[in-house]
């Protein structure tokens, strides 16, 4: 049998780097081919020869509504016809950043940008700016996404393909960066103690999904509110995964910790490539025109994505959108631990996210998650792929539920998991 996505591979690794856009694609670290997609619709991707996958990687979490949901596709069908890019305002532009800014609770001004890095980047200076110091605090395994200052100890297609930093990085930038475990409120302070007033930032994906699904300690996301105020410092969450995945308001809101930048992607977009930060006033005046900060996009706010944005966001504010999602995940999550276990697997979970890891021992930062069996990931990956299933192509990843996976879509992965892990 003719196995198409591998004819497509080959043609595709003549006109780019590795035959991919975006590194993790390549199934390079569990030394596979990439499966090359031809449609999507509801829980399931379909491949260039017609098989069909339950999709537990949703675009990386965009999805949560599922592929191409009608809401939306009627919405951005609409637009179309407007154009697709003015380079001028849009009343679509306001609508978007009035939304998020009222579901949100540390945003009362947003700005729209094309894309999560872009946002990361984008709030890294407005946070150095506001404050007139240069050193962040980041986190092991933390992938704030390929800014150059961020890419040390990163998470995500860095440590998937077991590249620890980037040529073409200036030392210079990187020396402004210091890189913590996860979840050590110790060295934390120790840092603090260290540099005192040379800290602008602290960034934090409030529940880690780029070394896999980590969850904070009890009290750790607070410690890390107090000690930026203590020090004059901001307090930056990067929700460009857990906005609005597990409630409306996103991770900030699920904690009752309110960080001082937020940065947001994916789901914001309904599918399409978008990105904002947004602080309250006093930070978001620095930003150009009002202010100095520079920061532009010819396709930032672009309407197309904005229209689908907005129509995804109201679909989320429907009445028991997220009970309704964050119930069906529980039940999946609880029955999935118990067939896997006593065999050598941990499922880390927050609400409707999650990641099988290959290991004996709880996880709790980078170092935990590196002692896991890559192996026996990629035998898992490869079997489950065979048999109709497709989580995310990495250990370091996470994987998500959408509302679009049905009783019956679950019921059959729980199936197909138990008859493979009962090989292990």
């Amino acid at each position: 049998m003719i196995d198409t996505s591998i004819l497509e591979f080959a043609k595709a690794k003549k006109y780019m780097p590795g035959g991919v856009n975006s590194p993790v694609r390549s199934f390079k670290g569990i030394n596979g081919d990439p499966l090359f997609i031809s449609r999507a619709k509801g829980s399931k991707l379909y491949d260039v020869d017609n098989n069909e996958y339950i999709d537990f990687c949703l675009s990386w979490g965009v999805h949560i509504l599922g592929h191409a949901p009608q809401s939306v596709l009627k919405a951005v069908e609409d637009a179309l016809w407007n154009g697709t890019s003015f380079g001028m305002p849009t009343p679509g532009e306001t609508e978007l950043a009035k939304l998020i800014s009222e579901i949100v609770p540390s945003i009362e001004q947003v700005r729209l940008v094309n894309s999560g890095t872009e946002a990361v980047m984008s709030a890294v200076r407005l946070a150095r700016a506001f404050t007139g110091k240069k050193k962040i605090i980041k986190f092991d395994g933390g992938y704030h996404g390929h800014v150059d200052h961020l890419l040390v100890s990163a998470g995500s297609g860095l440590a998937t393909l077991g590249i620890s930093s980037t040529p073409g990085v200036p030392e210079e930038f990187v020396q402004q960066t210091i890189s913590l475990p996860f979840n050590d409120e110790l060295q934390v302070f120790e840092a603090f103690a260290k540099y005192k007033d040379e800290i602008a930032a602290i960034i934090v994906e409030p529940v880690p999904a780029n070394m896999g699904v980590v969850l904070p300690k009890e009290g750790f996301l607070q410690f890390l509110r107090n000690i930026t105020k203590q020090y004059n410092s901001l307090l930056i969450f990067d929700e460009v995964i857990t906005g609005f995945r597990p409630k409306i308001g996103g991770a900030q809101s699920y904690f009752g910790i309110t960080p001082d930048i937020t940065t947001l992607g994916k789901i914001i977009g309904g599918g399409f490539p978008i990105g904002a930060y947004g602080a309250n006033k006093e930070i978001m005046r620095l930003i150009a025109p009002e202010g100095n900060v520079y920061q532009a996009g010819t396709l930032s706010g672009n309407p197309i994505a904005v229209t689908a944005g907005i129509a995804s966001l109201k679909r989320l504010e429907t009445p028991l959108f997220y009970e309704t999602l964050n119930h069906k995940s529980r039940d999946f999550i609880f029955w999935l631990k118990e067939i896997t276990k006593n065999k050598g697997i941990v499922i880390n979970s927050f609400q409707s996210m999650f990641t099988i890891f290959f290991n004996e021992n709880e996880i709790h930062n980078f170092e935990d998650v590196k002692k896991s069996d890559l192996a026996r990931f990629e035998l898992f990956f490869k079997k489950s792929v065979n048999k109709g299933l497709l989580f995310s192509p990495s250990q370091f990843e996470a994987n998500f539920i959408s509302a679009a996976h049905l009783p019956e879509d679950l019921n059959k992965t729980l199936d197909i998991v138990f008859q493979i892990v009962k090989t292990f």
